[in-house]
């Protein structure tokens, strides 16, 4: 189960990461302090960023989840709010549109979808519904003379991407027992911005909240099952998002231990701290073979509901690891921002909630051994 990549996607990863190199990690320190440049997404979709793996002849790359993952990695070791979002519009917003939109539907939005002109954000969670998506309270109702239209009304919170985005895919209830996904328009006098969320780590992301009264949302036909199934590809990409953290913190940990006397020696000299890099090393290596695993399976047709919760899980919780033990040695310089170790930190903790708490993925992973 190694990944291997054909020429164009040795090409295109290349491209990611001098991307990433000379536009991306240069600036993760200025991004923090307000937010991605207005041009992030044009920018990204001029590298086909934003749609890796959408079918070609939709006008995607149609590259392989393999090098979707790696592309989320090889981000998060730049920025990681900008491999979040990355991950959010290529595992659930645009694959909405391979799965559930209509040829109406990609004919309006796919130009601008696929140009950058029109970022996209996916609005699941709720005041009241988070870990338990189905306590979604945001309601449809069909609009009488508009055929496939509803007037939508609720509260979305935590929206990835949603300072951005020009096109919502929102869920909502459309009876007492099923939901489904609508197209949102933003630009509606019916939606209130109820602000930007402020957030401890990933802060580069402009996360929102807002509220709908009768805006008008597209249905796209699927049933909630079918919608939310989306989250198993989102969960690998945020488990590759999590190695590049932790693969960056290691980086910067064994850098510093050598740099770093006391007591007469280099820190990377003393047993304590070598142990430190050696675990975090190994789980590291892990964590990636576990996101590659689930990635390969997705490649082959292959179910990854257990695959995917397992790699988020484990490089979830790797990634908070490995950032405490590189900030322990980096000391109390680690607590400043004059080191990005303690940025790796706070941004690591995301991991183990996005996409689905760690409490719910063992819950997943427990379920389907249980069969």
């Amino acid at each position: 189960m190694v990944l291997t990549f054909t020429e164009e996607e040795k090409q295109f990863l290349k491209n990611v990461q001098e991307f990433v190199d000379e536009d991306v990690a240069p600036c993760t320190r200025a991004w923090e302090k307000d937010t991605f440049p207005k041009d992030i997404w044009k920018r990204c979709a001029s590298l086909g960023i934003t749609h890796v793996v959408f079918p070609k002849d939709l006008g995607g790359l149609g590259l392989s989840c393999g090098t979707l993952v790696e592309t989320c990695r090889i981000i998060a070791t730049g920025d990681p709010a900008l491999s979040m979002n990355v991950s959010a519009l290529n595992a659930l917003c645009v694959a909405h549109f391979e799965h559930f939109a209509n040829d109406e539907q990609r004919s309006k939005y796919l130009p601008g979808i696929l140009s950058g002109d029109c970022p996209l954000a996916w609005a699941l969670t709720e005041p009241e519904a988070g870990s338990d998506a189905r306590r979604v309270q945001t309601t449809a109702i069909p609009i009488a003379d508009r055929p496939g239209y509803f007037h939508l009304k609720g509260e979305k919170i935590f929206t990835t991407n949603g300072g951005f985005a020009k096109l919502i895919i929102v869920i909502a209830r459309i009876d007492d027992e099923n939901l489904s996904a609508f197209l949102v328009e933003k630009d509606q006098p019916e939606i209130k911005d109820l602000g930007r969320i402020e957030t401890v780590g990933v802060k580069a992301s402009y996360t929102w909240h807002f509220y709908m009264s009768d805006a008008v949302g597209w249905h796209t036909p699927g049933s909630f099952e079918e919608v939310i199934s989306l989250l198993h590809r989102g969960r690998v990409c945020i488990g590759a998002m999590a190695v590049g953290i932790a693969e960056k913190a290691l980086e910067l940990g064994i850098e510093y231990s050598k740099q770093r006397v006391q007591f007469g020696r280099p820190l990377a000299k003393m047993q304590s701290v070598q142990n430190m890099i050696a675990d975090s090393g190994m789980w590291v290596d892990a964590a990636r073979l576990l996101v590659h695993k689930a990635a390969w399976m997705y490649d082959q047709g292959m179910p990854i509901v257990k695959e995917a919760s397992c790699c988020k899980l484990f490089a979830s919780e790797t990634a908070r690891d490995v950032t405490n033990r590189m900030l322990q040695i980096h000391g109390g310089r680690g607590m400043t921002p004059d080191y990005l170790i303690e940025k790796l930190w706070r941004d690591a903790k995301l991991t183990e909630i996005g996409e689905g708490a760690s409490e719910i993925q063992r819950l997943i992973i427990a379920k389907q051994l249980l069969k």
